[in-house]
């Protein structure tokens, strides 16, 4: 298909060939059999740069298999309210954190070598891709964490905590800055000439493109999509210098051309946008390799790539408790005991267990790709005696003359994207809380949250339950949870966001230390080691 567009974009009068982007937020997400890999808020749990800077390279070469160039990661945001519908695309509520994870452009791209001018665009080749850092900028830090909202900061708490990632990207060599659809102190970003032009093209010396995001400048004027002349002016004047116009494309050309001839947008900033794209499109090698490499795709889902994202699935499972009584541990489970009762929403859902961006934008339920579930993961590694029983939601005649050795329940979040997460409550979805308690005043039980952020956990379901653990939404590699609860390896996550007791509480996020009264810090995460301690670390 892509071919197909490229081809096109060639016998053009100027034959300047085009770049095809794509929201590979989690590995190449969109593409049935790519490698999903863990969503950035577990990703973040991990604290490893490394690991991300080598997820960025399978990406990369997934992308590029799919005939693509260009990938619209990483998401730098900083997310501090988990009501927000993006909560799980961010990394962490904590800058320093976000910052660390900055590394996925270097492996999307490759490594800028000594000397790479500062600020310039950069990409090593045909295995790479063109990455994108967004959305620019306080997307994570709206009002109530309301999508597309509003960010009321002052101008140095906005660079101190929401910009500082940017910087990082930037001297890696990213290439583009996707801008935000949200507002900053009720200017929209998509029309902020000082913060797009003034700070991050002339202040940061920012020399790739600016994108916008999808459909922004419909977003510009109230009603959605009125004025469409002016939302263009006001955007590309501010610094805006490629456009993602989906459906609108004919209006858009023609009024874009109008505002060129009466000068209303001066030629000047035609060429400055012109400059920037050639630019990223030389830099990117383009031109002189314009169509798909078809070579890439045995590397599809092979075999180091699974085990990747297997480990980090692993790495970014957080263990927030391990036993009604500390001193007697919970896990690791026994893979040969006799009966095991397998339950949950998110027990055997493939979908679910992806989370949004993935098959779909919304993301759905069920086998939307190749992969292996907990319950496939559970089948796999426990006992040849071991007989295990899985049922969606357990009746009373499940418990009737059965005699369990332990339950696993699996509960949590349905996919969602952008505003259609936005959740003011933040309960356990699907009745989750009444699934749990209805499994453990029968059996010992270990809850696994699938999870795009910190969800309300009651008291007395924290009480009832033997063993809870954040999974966060680990994509296709659902063995890389049963290599750590039956004790294969050990628990590394740590809280990438604090853990509230109330939304009345919210936002709740370090920093706000006055009021700092988490049922879970920033930071928190028990393993096998300890027993019941912190994580023992030096940098939370």
């Amino acid at each position: 298909m892509i071919d197909g567009f490229q081809n096109a974009a060639l016998e053009s009068r100027l034959g300047i060939p085009l770049i095809y982007g794509v929201d590979a937020v989690h590995g190449n997400n969109n593409v049935y059999g790519a490698t999903i890999f863990p969503h950035n808020i577990g990703v973040g749990a991990t604290r490893d740069a490394d690991l991300v800077r080598r997820i960025g390279e399978v990406t990369a070469l997934e992308v590029r298999a799919s005939g693509a160039h260009y990938a619209f990661a990483p998401c730098v945001a900083i997310s501090r309210d988990p009501r927000w519908g993006r909560c799980y695309e961010s990394y962490s509520e904590d800058t320093e954190v976000v910052r660390k994870m900055t590394s996925l452009v270097t492996g999307l791209q490759g490594q800028p070598p000594e000397g790479h001018p500062k600020g310039y665009p950069f990409l090593a080749g045909r295995k790479n891709v063109i990455a994108c850092a967004k959305h620019f900028v306080g997307d994570g830090g709206t009002d109530y964490g309301t999508n597309e909202g509003d960010t009321i900061i002052s101008y140095d708490d906005l660079e101190r905590i929401h910009m500082a990632p940017y910087l990082d990207c930037i001297s890696q060599g990213v290439c583009t800055i996707m801008a935000s659809y949200s507002s900053w102190n009720g200017i929209k970003l998509h029309a902020h000439h000082f913060l797009l032009t003034e700070i991050l093209k002339d202040k940061l010396g920012f020399k790739g493109f600016v994108i916008s995001d999808w459909e922004a400048l419909d977003r510009l004027c109230v009603p959605r999509g009125s004025n469409y002349r002016q939302c263009i002016m006001s955007a590309v004047n501010a610094g805006i210098d490629m456009v993602m116009v989906p459906f609108r494309f004919e209006l858009f050309l023609g009024e874009f051309l109008s505002l060129v001839e009466s000068g209303e947008i001066p030629m000047s900033r035609i060429d400055d946008a012109v400059e920037r794209i050639l630019r990223v499109k030389f830099v990117a090698g383009i031109f002189e390799h314009p169509l798909s490499d078809r070579s890439l795709l045995d590397v599809v889902r092979c075999k180091p790539h699974r085990e990747l994202a297997r480990a980090a699935v692993r790495k970014s499972l957080v263990l927030l408790k391990n036993g009604k009584d500390q001193k007697i541990p919970f896990l690791p489970l026994d893979k040969n005991t006799k009966r095991i009762l397998v339950a949950g929403t998110h027990a055997d859902d493939l979908g679910y267990q992806c989370g949004g961006w993935t098959a779909t934008w919304e993301g759905k339920s069920g086998r939307i790709t190749d992969g292996t579930t907990i319950l496939d993961a559970i089948k796999e590694v426990v006992g040849s005696e071991t007989e295990v029983t899985y049922e969606l939601i357990p009746s009373p005649e499940t418990f009737a003359g059965q005699n369990f050795s332990y339950a696993v329940v699996a509960v949590g979040e349905a996919p969602y994207v952008q505003t259609g997460g936005d959740d003011p409550e933040l309960k356990i979805p699907l009745n989750g809380a009444e699934l749990v308690s209805s499994v453990a005043d029968q059996v010992p039980t270990l809850v696994i949250l699938i999870t795009g952020r910190p969800l309300v956990l009651e008291p007395w379901l924290l009480e009832k339950i033997d063993a809870l653990v954040v999974a966060w939404l680990p994509g296709s590699e659902g063995q890389g949870i049963t290599d750590v609860i039956f004790g294969d390896y050990g628990f590394h996550g740590r809280l990438p966001a604090t853990w509230f007791k109330s939304v009345d509480q919210l936002p709740l996020h370090i920093g706000n230390q006055d009021s700092y009264d988490p049922l879970f810090p920033f930071g928190f995460g028990l393993n096998y080691e300890n027993k019941g301690d912190l994580n023992s670390t030096d940098d939370m």
